[in-house]
């Protein structure tokens, strides 16, 4: 590996590491540190990065691409836990767990994640106790999500969930003007992602559709109303 081609990618792993929630606010040096314990690993559409129970080696940083994290029932059910994407990193609890990693983890398309190496980032963190201390922080921001999406999935029907949904993806929920919105997954990916499987999603999109709510083209869902989707939701959540 040549030096240009070798401080390339340094770059392009610190700038990943930059954008990464988990380490807003850094500086340079600390950045750099985490990235000399850091190795980039690429997966192709459906490739696992790890199983339930496999010896946890660290966490991940999404460079590119998507992982859909999910754990199997005893019926072999896929549920989608959450659905990572470039930024977002995960399996954080490696650090701290002396067991395997509690789920599973396969790209969605192909992607490009970075390891933090266990070992690496722990000897890094006893050496700067205030690094661990920022990481904290971010990591219960992240459980508060997780929480938020676990108590969608437990509380809230389907019809519900889809609405909450689109709604956070209307940044003026008063107006009355139509609201696109790009599908960046798959249906059935987003339907996972719900907590629900695919017939029952498309029913629940042709019922918006026959309300007016919404239209669908392609991988386009357009809102034709927010306030009336907004309307919606709050009469389902008995608000």
């Amino acid at each position: 590996m040549s030096a240009d081609f070798a401080e390339f990618k340094n770059l392009g792993v610190v700038n990943t590491l930059r954008n990464c929630r988990l380490f807003t606010g850094l500086p340079p040096a600390d950045l750099q540190n985490i990235a000399a314990v850091t190795v980039v690993k690429s997966l192709e559409k459906d490739d696992y990065l790890f199983h339930e129970g496999d010896l946890a080696h660290g966490f991940y940083v999404v460079q590119r691409g998507a992982v859909n994290v999910h754990r199997v029932s005893a019926v072999g059910k896929e549920q989608v836990i959450h659905i990572f994407r470039t930024g977002d990193s995960f399996a954080e609890v490696a650090l701290a767990s002396p067991t395997g990693y509690p789920a599973d983890a396969r790209a969605l398309e192909p992607t490009s994640v970075l390891l933090v190496q266990k070992q690496g980032i722990l000897a890094l963190l006893k050496r700067q106790p205030e690094l661990a201390l920022r990481m904290l922080g971010s990591m219960s921001s992240h459980l508060r999500v997780l929480v938020g999406q676990l108590e969608d999935l437990t509380v809230k029907d389907v019809e519900t969930r889809l609405a909450n949904w689109l709604v956070k993806r209307c940044p003026d929920l008063k107006s009355e003007a139509p609201v696109k919105i790009e599908l960046t997954m798959t249906k059935r990916v987003l339907a996972a992602e719900l907590g629900t499987v695919s017939e029952t999603f498309s029913r629940t999109l042709a019922k918006f559709r026959e309300q007016k709510l919404i239209s669908v083209k392609g991988k386009t869902v357009t809102v034709l109303s927010p306030i009336r989707l907004h309307s919606l939701l709050r009469h389902n959540l008995g608000e």
